[in-house]
């Protein structure tokens, strides 16, 4: 259903340097400085906005990202905080709701945006 998703930034050096330790790799930049970090399809972008605003997180807006084991979540949540972000909500952990039993961390990246991980263990 999507193509990418992309979030907004006040800092893209900052914010290379947080997702590069975020994602375990190199972003991509093109022509005008977007970022750009794919795996399995899916593509993430950082940009400076393109209307010369400050970049703002959206309230009540969470972009996820899936994982194959609970050790990756954990994984990610660490590189996370130590590259600047921030953990927010609950400890990483099982969390069982409608969608079923999911293992779940939360982090702010240096702009706001709100970063979820992601696993579904086996039910």
């Amino acid at each position: 259903m999507f193509s990418h998703v992309m979030v907004g930034s006040n800092d893209l050096d900052r914010s290379k340097a947080f997702y590069d330790a975020l994602f375990e790799k190199e972003g991509r930049r093109d022509d005008k400085g977007r970022l750009s970090y794919g795996r399995r399809g899916a593509v993430f972008m950082v940009s400076n906005p393109i209307d010369g605003q400050p970049a703002t997180a959206g309230n009540g807006g969470t972009i996820g990202f899936a994982f194959d084991t609970a050790e990756e979540v954990d994984a990610w949540v660490k590189r996370g905080i130590d590259a600047g972000g921030s953990a927010i909500e609950d400890p990483p952990g099982i969390r069982q709701n409608a969608f079923g039993k999911l293992y779940l961390a939360y982090l702010r990246d240096p702009d706001g945006n709100k970063l979820c991980a992601l696993h579904r263990p086996e039910q």
